[in-house]
């Protein structure tokens, strides 16, 4: 293939040496020592005596001075010019000629420059033509003969996949979290170590696996990890790799991706990301997808073409699985499902103790309490909050990495980073008041997330922030957690109404946080008496991944306006719970206010012992 490629670059540096060649001996016989004069100054040189010979060609004319003279456009001194015959022609100039006893010469306007002319017509059309064949030979041979007649594989249709002979250096220990999959997986383990001993019961392992979560969650982790307890070799690819702009390309991919694990077996093949090639097919916006579809055709076939003594195990990862194809879910493909969550508080500690292993880190790191400051986070949320408190740590030149700056890296992975914005008092004053009710909520109400820290500085795109952390990892929520939850919400923009008289757009994102939440209660989760246990949810399907265009509604119009209104009634509940703590607590409030405009940030302890003096 490389000498292939060097053939086809020499034939197109060949083809432009030629050209350039042709422009150079077209410019050397065109260039020459005349040099241009007007023709009125031409016939002035003739009747001053100064001219020897002249030469016709065509409507060129060029003559050779009787000895060098300095002309008045030209400091230098010529001896021979050029210039063109008028299109009516002269016919003084011949009489001209002879009374100066000037030799006159006739040339043929088609003589040996003719030759030259024409490569010079032809050489832009010789450049055109050597570029076609280059990049259709090329493409041919990338297509494995289709153009080119060339039958060689090329490094076209290979997969750009991560094949070794050697095993993964990843195992069960560098996966923390996820002891469940581990468990579902870790049963292929002694199919592939001992697959005689199942072959001679006629049991057949499960050809695909198909890994199921959330980004971040360690599917690909889990995959290698696999292979490396394993021992053998893996053959990565995403899913991506295999569409192409050529139709069949993708087809060529697959078979090339198996055949390489055949002959390695046994092996393991991960595709990431199997959606982006296994989506139901015919399905979505348009149509099918002829090349994509093709692509999962050949999928399908290479897995029912297994033998029961071929030891190659297919896993797949996909955090979409509602709009995979069914075939690609029958028995004898992807039939075994494994799905990996995100880690709660004991997993999110393991997944610390094993991303910090090389990280030194000081007395005062405690790693359950980050576990318990990071809700919601995933194996690779937690991967890159150790990253940027090691790449903080390292910026302010300590040798070890402390809790601060742990805490300062997980509100800006969590905010973002903090704002310098030139805010008029009564706005900073305004925004303080704002945060203080958030906070004086989930203060006193029973059953809202505790307080963990407040601020006023600007962070990502809000202006201020009020912090909770769950005591424990939640998996239901009940109803009453939910009305704290939405008072908690509402209660900025009470305390605005409260202590300044009037409300303003800093409520924006607290009032579309608690409307969707209380749309949920009540169609979701059937929390309103008024409308009842009733799924009346909108459709969230996405037209171009999932199977229908559109979604027919599913209730009428009044069932709409029922659940407008519960969802109004909802909101006012929380808005008026608010209001009743806010009223009872505005001293402290105030207070409140006052130590978040001198220091900006409050955290916890400094939060309750302003609302402890009370």
């Amino acid at each position: 293939m490389a000498s292939d490629m060097t053939r086809n670059n020499s034939t197109l540096l060949l083809l432009l040496f030629l050209t350039l060649f042709i422009f150079y001996t077209s410019h050397l016989v065109n260039s020459s020592n005349y040099v241009y004069v007007p023709y009125s100054e031409f016939k002035l040189l003739v009747a001053q005596g100064k001219v020897k010979s002249v030469w016709f060609k065509g409507d060129q004319l060029k003559a050779i001075l009787k000895q060098a003279s300095a002309l008045d456009q030209h400091s230098k001194k010529i001896d021979s010019v050029k210039t063109y015959t008028p299109a009516l022609g002269d016919d003084e100039l011949l009489g001209l000629l002879e009374e100066n006893k000037i030799t006159i010469n006739v040339e043929s306007s088609d003589d040996g420059n003719s030759f030259i002319s024409m490569l010079l017509g032809l050489a832009p059309f010789i450049l055109f033509v050597g570029i076609y064949l280059w990049f259709f030979r090329k493409i041919g041979a990338s297509m494995g003969g289709g153009l080119g007649q060339d039958k060689r594989i090329s490094g076209f249709l290979k997969p750009t996949s991560n094949v070794s002979d050697a095993p993964p250096d990843t195992t069960f220990d560098d996966v923390a979290g996820q002891e469940n999959a581990k468990q579902e997986v870790s049963e292929l383990l002694d199919y592939i170590r001992h697959p005689k001993k199942y072959q001679a019961l006629g049991a057949n392992v499960p050809k695909g696996v198909l890994l199921v979560g959330p980004p971040g969650t360690g599917k690909t982790l889990l995959a290698r990890a696999l292979a490396g307890e394993a021992g053998v070799p893996f053959c990565s690819i995403s899913a991506s790799e295999f569409i192409e702009m050529f139709v069949g390309v993708g087809a060529a991919r697959v078979r090339a991706l198996f055949d390489q694990a055949k002959e390695k077996a046994p092996s393991i093949i991960f595709i990431d990301e199997l959606d982006a090639v296994g989506r139901a097919r015919g399905t979505g916006l348009g149509g099918g997808n002829d090349e994509r579809e093709q692509t999962l055709n050949q999928i399908l076939s290479e897995m029912d073409g297994f033998s029961g003594h071929e030891a190659v195990i297919v896993l797949a990862a996909t955090n979409r699985p509602d709009v995979l194809d069914p075939a690609l879910l029958r028995p004898g493909r992807f039939d075994r499902h494994v799905t990996l969550e995100l880690p709660d508080i004991v997993a999110r500690e393991a997944i610390l103790k094993v991303h910090t292993r090389k990280v030194p880190l000081t007395d005062d790191v405690k790693l359950n309490e980050i576990a318990a400051a990071t809700p919601g986070f995933s194996g690779a949320d937690l991967k890159n909050l150790v990253n940027e408190a090691a790449m903080n740590a390292a910026r302010n030149k300590a040798e070890k990495t402390c809790m601060d700056d742990f805490e300062k890296m997980r509100d800006k992975v969590i905010f973002g980073s903090a704002r310098k914005l030139v805010m008029q008092p009564e706005e900073r004053h305004r925004l303080a008041v704002h945060e203080a009710g958030h906070t004086a909520a989930a203060f006193y109400l029973s059953e809202a997330d505790p307080i963990h820290k407040v601020t006023i500085i600007p962070r990502g795109q809000a202006l201020g922030l009020t912090q909770q952390l769950p005591e424990n990892e939640r998996y239901t929520l009940p109803l009453p957690y939910l009305k704290h939850r939405l008072a908690v919400m509402m209660a900025g923009r009470v305390a605005e109404k409260t202590f300044l008289g009037n409300v303003s757009s800093g409520a924006d994102d607290d009032i579309k946080q608690a409307t969707a939440l209380a749309r949920a209660m009540v169609s979701r989760w059937g929390m309103s008496p008024e409308v009842g246990p009733i799924d009346l949810r909108e459709s969230d399907e996405h037209p171009f991944l999932g199977r229908e265009i559109t979604t027919p509604r599913t209730h009428s119009e009044s069932s709409a306006n029922a659940v407008d209104e519960a969802v109004r009634k909802i909101l006012m509940e929380a808005e008026t719970l608010a209001g009743d703590v806010l009223e009872k607590h505005k001293a402290l409030i105030s207070k409140l206010v006052t130590q978040l405009e001198a220091k900006e940030t409050l955290d916890k302890d400094e939060i309750y012992e302003v609302f402890n003096e009370g």
